[in-house]
């Protein structure tokens, strides 16, 4: 089982990109950055640690999700469902702000 109890996010929560304003729904987390060498000189312009959470996220209103470091995500204050087609199947239903995951998932 993978160590993610340092994690500020969890499975569920929404959450919004302070960079970016968007929103979207925690659907995994690494408990370090996982993806690919090159991805990360690309894609992680602002050079966010490697040895901190990262966060996969459904992106609120598309179809494709992002790859996230933890010091860019703040908990979301809205109570807007989330829209993505995806979501159902990671979570069965959202209650008190967080969604409950499908059994099998995380």
């Amino acid at each position: 089982m993978i160590d993610v109890s340092n994690a500020e996010f969890s499975v569920g929560q929404v959450v919004r990109h302070k960079l970016f304003g968007y929103l979207g729904v925690v659907y995994d987390v690494d408990p370090e950055f996982a993806l690919d060498p090159e991805w990360y000189e690309v894609m992680a312009r602002s050079r966010p640690p490697k040895d901190k959470p990262w966060y996969h996220v459904l992106v609120d209103g598309h179809s494709h999700s992002t790859y996230v470091a933890e010091r860019n995500l703040e908990i979301a204050e809205s109570q807007r469902t989330i829209v993505h087609p995806a979501l159902s199947t990671y979570f069965v239903t959202r209650r008190n702000g967080v969604y409950e995951t499908r059994r099998g998932f995380n």
